[in-house]
């Protein structure tokens, strides 16, 4: 295993205040340095606020799992998601969210996980149908396919529609807006600039702009089969929507309100179509310098279907498929940061944090921490294989997160990249186009902000 998968290479040491305002509003990667990949904490003192990244496996879990009253998320989050998603499991704390998550969990079983799987594969089949006139065609960018067939399989299997191509570009062009601008709206927040200075209030204009054409997008789909249920009459579908409107508070028995439908589906949305796409788009990347690795996967695919066919098992017999996503999720997790904060005074490493302090969580770093990972920069599906990881793999890979608050669609996101790797690598190789090397942004999710130029051949051609 030569190659080397491309990350941002980190600064010598830290930046200036200065440098690093304007570092960050490009990409989060950007203002890391050298020791941000070998340190267990980190401070950084910003204008009114301290922050600390937070890379040591016992105090992450302190902060995620055992003390999570104490480290909510962050109300910036609110504030720079909630024009997107409201008042969602994303951005919401305490009693709200519980009350949120419990409504939610019916929806993600397992079962009905194996629910939705033929209408995962309705939405590959399409995808495969697409990519066929892409075969020797030339470069092409791969990444525009993974969000178009993720975003599918979220129309599919949540709201029981498929997504046309016009309305495809509308949603992405509006999403890749918002999240272009986002950074720059979290860190004059961060930086505690004033709202009425003119720097990034055009660029605030397009993205408050853009969130409600996604949520306005998405309301128009939702109302009917909402005022639907609320008549008595609910419709047909079996999908992910239809539990949502029939779940109930045990406590009250009220049902969500139209506004947080909007605002759970738009979660939903985001978490189940940008995140797997970002992954899936890496995990291509990967593979395409590793055509070794891509032939043993094919080979799986094509040993598992001849005897077992397509179906919910017979994915999980597919190993190297899923430790090549994994991999691709450590090297590049969709979300590369996770923020908290201190609800009140506390200490960690002698380090006095005060109430209001920013507490972060990095995937991105602790994914690649040497402590943590052989060779932790490098691309190695075979590292999970049983007694070859270096620590209990609990402790150092949370592209889900970790704790009460894990992602609510983990079973869903490795079913549908289990199914969209399988069925693309039993057709085709891919490689990467001449000259082309990918550069990766950490925004709201982690992407390559120039896409994923590819050439697509047959296999066994």
């Amino acid at each position: 295993m030569s190659a080397c998968p491309v990350f941002p290479p980190p600064l010598k040491g830290k930046a200036s205040l200065f440098s690093l305002f304007f570092k960050k509003k490009r990409s989060l990667l950007d203002a890391l340095y050298a020791r941000s990949y070998s340190m267990k904490m980190g401070e950084v003192s910003l204008p009114g606020i301290d922050l600390y990244m937070v890379n040591q496996p016992d105090l992450v879990r302190r902060v995620m799992v055992n003390e999570v009253n104490a480290f909510p998320k962050h109300r910036m989050l609110g504030e720079i998601l909630g024009p997107l998603l409201g008042e969602s499991i994303f951005t919401t704390n305490g009693h709200q969210w519980r009350r949120q998550r419990d409504l939610l969990d019916p929806s993600f079983t397992m079962v009905r996980v194996q629910h939705v799987f033929a209408l995962m594969q309705a939405a590959v089949s399409e995808m495969m149908a697409r990519l066929e006139k892409e075969v020797d065609k030339g470069p092409f960018d791969i990444d525009h396919e993974m969000t178009f067939v993720t975003a599918d399989v979220i129309f599919r299997t949540i709201l029981s529609v498929s997504l046309d191509d016009k309305e495809a570009r509308k949603i992405f062009d509006a999403f890749v807006l918002f999240q272009k601008e986002s950074p720059a709206a979290a860190l004059k927040r961060v930086f505690r600039l004033p709202r009425w200075l003119p720097y990034g209030r055009r660029g605030e204009k397009l993205r408050l702009q853009a969130g409600q054409e996604i949520r306005d997008a998405l309301a128009k789909l939702i109302l009917p089969r909402y005022e639907a249920a609320q008549n008595g009459t609910p419709g047909p579908e079996e999908d992910i929507l239809s539990t949502i409107l029939q779940a109930k508070d045990p406590d009250t028995g009220a049902c969500f309100t139209f506004e947080e439908i909007v605002d759970q589906i738009a979660m939903l949305f985001l978490a189940g179509h940008e995140t797997s796409a970002s992954a899936l788009t890496w995990s291509l990347y990967l593979l395409s310098l590793y055509p070794d690795i891509q032939d043993q996967a094919a080979q799986e695919v094509v040993r598992v279907t001849e005897t077992e066919g397509w179906s919910v098992s017979s994915l999980k017999g597919m190993a190297l498929v899923r430790d090549i996503f994994r991999e691709a999720l450590r090297l590049y997790p969709p979300v590369g940061f996770f923020t908290r904060e201190c609800a009140n005074d506390t200490e960690m490493r002698d380090k006095k944090m005060k109430k209001g302090s920013i507490v972060v969580v990095a995937p991105w770093l602790i994914h690649r921490h040497k402590d943590f990972w052989d060779n932790p920069h490098g691309f190695d599906p075979f590292r999970y294989e049983k007694g070859k990881m270096k620590v209990p793999m609990a402790s150092a890979f949370m592209p889900f997160g970790m704790g009460q608050r894990v992602c609510i669609g983990t079973a869903f996101a490795m079913q549908e990249a289990a199914l969209v790797l399988a069925s693309f690598l039993k057709a085709y190789k891919v490689e990467l186009a001449p000259g082309f090397v990918p550069e990766p942004v950490g925004r709201i999710t982690v992407r390559s902000d120039n896409g994923m130029r590819v050439i697509l051949k047959r296999r066994g051609v």
